[in-house]
């Protein structure tokens, strides 16, 4: 551990993350408002991006996944920034990439609250958000306002987007659901994230069927053809889920494969309530996705038999918690890794102790 991550981290898990935790009345939700306000207004201020990239340091590893190049191997999951408001705070974070979103074509409030609940004795996190955002377009015009456009890294980093289905458009419209955000968005994104593993929507897991996610797969691989773009079509990763079975996951993967996909991203949270501290297990019966340290193991287990079964580059995401914990993703053959869960309960020290990983050949 260097003296930078040892300051980094001494001073979230002594100072800030004390405070943070406790602030809004302890409310999880209320209290990422507020962070996300705040990177919103860092990433607005030349000066205050300047002293975060001075105390966080930059990524030193760039590799190349899907033509795209990244900086550093670590990147922001999605869920975190779901309107894409602190691109440039996450790239003077240490960040390697950000994935926005999960956004969807038409603005939507999600479930009801409480919706997010913090299970801190297993470092864990259980949401059931329900794709809260403020829809494609309004990303859109965001992006566009900040000059934001494929392949030039203006701000600073790739940008990733997450296109999930409306709520409250039919399954048998959930094709055209999808096209509408991807027509949208497509331009500026560096890499599109098709999430249809969330837990939170009702009936969304259905689309990783054979039949759903080859059809969907093959119209948004269609529709990005016909984006004429000096990089070629935006690559379209697909998000699984960790809850599905060997042989249900091994036909996603090769759906992804034959229908164009250009990578998978493992995994979203989980409906099992495995390796839960006692202390939270009165937590255990609430509905939603978890995250965080129980889903370590799983996620490792999911990485480890796509990279085992396709040559098709993995994100791997779920429960990295420590470097180790990320060590072990790309031991197993993933190209880049995510954090979400880790951050909120780590701080940036994890994104800077993976950053100094050696560099491992993935397989």
């Amino acid at each position: 551990m260097t003296l930078r991550s040892s300051l980094l981290r001494t001073g979230y898990a002594s100072l800030l993350r004390p405070v943070l935790f406790n602030r809004h009345g302890a409310d999880p939700e209320a209290i990422h408002d507020e962070l996300i306000g705040r990177l919103a207004r860092v990433s607005a201020s030349p000066a205050q991006l300047a002293l975060l990239r001075a105390a966080c340091g930059r990524p030193h590893r760039p590799t190349t996944v899907a033509g795209v190049r990244f900086p550093g191997r670590v990147g922001v999951a999605a869920g975190l920034d779901k309107n894409g408001r602190c691109g440039p705070a996450w790239a003077a974070l240490g960040f390697g990439f950000a994935e926005v979103g999960t956004v969807t074509a038409l603005p939507q409030p999600g479930n009801d609250s409480p919706r997010v609940f913090r299970l801190r004795a297993s470092e864990a996190i259980i949401n059931r958000m329900g794709f809260n955002n403020a829809g494609a377009k309004a990303l859109a015009d965001h992006l566009y306002a900040q000059g934001v456009r494929r392949g030039e890294a203006t701000l600073g980093i790739p940008l990733g987007i997450s296109l999930g289905k409306t709520r409250r458009v039919p399954m048998e419209q959930a094709i055209a659901d999808y096209t509408a955000s991807f027509r949208m968005l497509a331009r500026y994104a560096d890499y599109i994230a098709v999430n249809v593993s969330s837990p939170n929507t009702p009936g969304l897991r259905d689309l990783q069927s054979r039949a759903h996610l080859a059809s969907l797969l093959r119209a948004l691989v269609r529709e990005a053809a016909q984006i004429p773009h000096p990089l070629g079509p935006v690559p379209i990763f697909v998000k699984v889920s960790p809850d599905l079975t060997d042989a249900d996951l091994d036909e996603v993967v090769g759906v992804v494969g034959d229908e164009g996909g250009r990578g998978i991203i493992a995994t979203n949270t989980t409906l099992a309530r495995d390796h839960l501290s006692l202390p939270d297990q009165p937590q255990a019966t609430q509905p939603g996705g978890l995250s965080g340290a129980p889903l370590t193991s799983r996620a490792l287990e999911v990485v480890s038999r796509i990279c085992a079964s396709t040559t098709l580059p993995v994100i791997g995401v779920g429960g990295i918690m420590t470097p180790a914990d990320a060590a072990r993703m790309f031991d197993a053959g993933a190209r880049l890794v995510q954090v979400y869960t880790g951050f909120i309960y780590h701080g940036v020290a994890l994104v800077t102790e993976i950053n100094a990983l050696p560099d491992r050949k993935s397989r």
